[in-house]
């Protein structure tokens, strides 16, 4: 994982030539866009993805297949179980999103130091928020700007621009898709983290 790291800031910060910054586009420019992606019903179950990183000149450097366990609580609180088998390791996310009174949700993350706000309309949904990546006393934090777009029945385009110190570090393309609850998303196998 150690190796992994310095060879992703190896990669992607040195070549770091563009300014970059969250997003200034509003996700309620996409109220009223079909098919509606509501983060309750596409989080509800099984989820597959597969996607890329790439660095700053759009060159792929990483490929993974995920696998999301969604589910809600009584209360409106939704819990995303994210595995990800990159070619060069797994890794793990918890996100816990919980309805905001202003709509949305806050949304926290095992990697994620400070709660965000997943906001939502039409087909669209967007986050942007720290990504704390690495080992404990051996961390970078990345800025993530992350947009979902639901682009048929069950899968959604989910685009994420990395950046670091202001710069553009890299990008993270992914599809999901939402599957049975027998479908197989990872093809190394579908140990949880309690079981390595």
């Amino acid at each position: 994982m150690l190796q992994t790291k310095r060879s992703l800031i190896s990669v992607l910060l040195p070549s770091a030539l563009l300014l970059s910054g969250c997003s200034s586009i509003s996700v309620d420019e996409y109220d009223g866009r079909t098919p509606e992606l509501n983060p309750r019903e596409f989080f509800n179950g099984k989820v597959c993805a597969d996607g890329v990183v790439r660095d700053w000149s759009g060159k792929q450097i990483r490929q993974f297949n995920a696998q999301i366990l969604a589910s809600w609580d009584e209360q409106g609180v939704g819990t995303l179980d994210e595995i990800f088998d990159f070619d060069d390791g797994r890794e793990y996310r918890v996100w816990t999103l919980t309805p905001h009174p202003e709509g949305g949700y806050r949304a926290i993350a095992s990697d994620v130091p400070e709660e965000t706000r997943m906001t939502h309309a039409g087909n669209s949904i967007h986050m942007a928020y720290t990504l704390r990546y690495g080992q404990p006393g051996d961390t970078i934090d990345l800025r993530m700007d992350d947009w979902m777009f639901k682009v048929a029945d069950g899968v959604v385009i989910n685009e994420t621009r990395m950046s670091k110190w202001g710069l553009d570090v890299g990008q993270v393309l992914l599809v999901m898709r939402k599957v049975a609850d027998d479908a197989v998303c990872l093809p190394k196998g579908e140990a949880g983290a309690a079981a390595e």
